[in-house]
């Protein structure tokens, strides 16, 4: 296994050997051989531990093992004790869940010092990955299951069977804990380890070659799929910053509805393709929710955002403000002596004289009207934006600056109100800008 595994870092990860490396080691065999090979192989690399306190003493044992380890192979040792039962109560994640949370955010901090993380996923892993995720009903990147990277966590281990590390254990005298964690089935991937694979392997032998074959064709169909995807977003997804747009009627036309829709949809946590089809014909302002982002039906469009955990608070502008900055961006105020005429939506010029402290900046919501620059009848915000065909989401982000006797100055880089306009009777002039 040494040289297959020397030939595979050769071909496959060669930066490695220049690299400085933390390795992830629970004391088990897996890992226990991941570093010992690295450590034959004179790559540069510490050892880091994380503790859960699951197991009592059995999880104090395998931290002590996992710093015997880092001495014997004479390399750095980082150990991290978590009180996993407390975040999971405090965070409502499962115990699994709560355990790799809290790793991952261990190992990042690390990262600071270190060029990559090395885990030592093997192939047995990946299948059952694979198992529990057609389980699921996942796409096809979800069956491709654990990739060898991800940015700059590595596994170099996912081409080698269980097998093949125990083995290798065994014939290099490599001592390791037992998790007698992993002989319960509490958890779905312990359910299929135990269980599933083994009378699987009693009728394939060659299971695992073969499956791995199975993966790599996979890859190559996911690469060629990805390829079409992207050659047809460019006719349907136009980006515009904050959000995303997708042309309903070219979605519509396509041939491969379902897949496209899973494709456009599911990395932004949407998996019902059928609340995604019954949205593209559904009238203006139905929208559907994932953890992180909304879809928007908007007429032509369905508009993609992601939710953001910031509310608008109004916010008060006083006469001596220079600068008022907020969540889309900041207002500047500046006396002129001069009146400029500009067709930039992003600046105005109000009459000082008729402005009542405070100000106050807010977002658009029902109701509210003012007088468009240039008419002398009030209008609705809701007509104004219907009639500047602004989405949903825009309108709902549109931010209004408002005197003190509740009417409106301006809605900010769109229109001003005509009753502060410049006049021959104007004696100050503001100028207000946002950016």
């Amino acid at each position: 296994m040494f040289e297959e595994f020397k030939s595979h870092l050769i071909n496959e990860l060669p930066f490695l050997f220049n690299n400085k490396i933390l390795i992830a080691t629970s004391s088990g065999v897996d890992s226990v051989v991941l570093c010992n090979l690295c450590n034959d192989l004179g790559l540069d690399f510490s050892i880091a531990h994380c503790n859960f306190s699951l197991r009592g003493e059995e999880s104090d044992e395998d931290a002590k093992f996992a710093e015997a380890l880092a001495k014997l192979l004479n390399v750095d040792f980082y150990l991290k004790k978590f009180n996993t039962i407390s975040y999971k109560e405090n965070s409502g994640l499962s115990t699994q869940m709560a355990a790799r949370e809290l790793r991952y955010k261990w190992f990042d901090d690390l990262l600071i010092n270190y060029d990559c993380l090395l885990t030592a996923h093997h192939l047995d892993d990946q299948l059952e990955t694979f198992l529990m995720n057609l389980s699921r009903g996942s796409g096809l990147g979800g069956l491709l299951g654990i990739p060898i990277m991800n940015k700059k966590k590595i596994r170099p281990l996912l081409s080698f069977s269980k097998n093949q590390i125990v083995n290798y254990a065994r014939e290099n005298n490599i001592s390791w804990r037992e998790d007698s964690s992993n002989l319960s089935n509490d958890y779905l991937r312990n359910e299929i380890r135990n269980n599933v694979i083994p009378e699987f392997k009693k009728s394939a032998p060659d299971l695992l070659k073969n499956f791995n074959k199975s993966l790599n064709y996979l890859k190559n169909s996911k690469s060629y799929i990805q390829e079409k995807i992207n050659e047809t977003s460019k006719k349907i997804i136009f980006d515009k910053g904050h959000q995303v747009k997708y042309d309903i009627k070219e979605i519509l036309r396509l041939d491969n509805l379902k897949l496209c829709l899973f494709e456009f949809f599911h990395k932004f946590g949407f998996n019902q393709l059928t609340d995604i089809e019954n949205i593209l014909t559904s009238q203006s302002g139905k929208q559907i929710l994932s953890k992180t982002h909304r879809i928007v039906k908007d007429r032509d469009f369905l508009i993609l955002e992601e939710i953001s955990n910031m509310s608008f608070v109004s916010i008060d502008v006083r006469s001596d403000a220079a600068q008022v900055d907020t969540i889309y961006g900041s207002l500047f105020f500046n006396l002129c002596l001069n009146f400029e005429k500009s067709v930039d939506p992003s600046s105005v010029y109000v009459d000082l004289g008729k402005l009542v402290y405070p100000l106050r900046v807010e977002v658009y919501s029902k109701g509210m009207e003012f007088i468009p620059f240039g008419m002398s009848g009030k209008k609705s915000l809701s007509k104004f934006f219907k009639d500047k065909k602004l989405s949903i989401i825009d309108k709902n982000r549109s931010l209004v600056l408002v005197n003190g006797n509740n009417e409106l100055i301006w809605v900010v880089n769109q229109r001003m109100d005509d009753r502060y306009k410049i006049t021959e009777s104007t004696s100050r002039i503001l100028k207000i800008s946002f950016n």
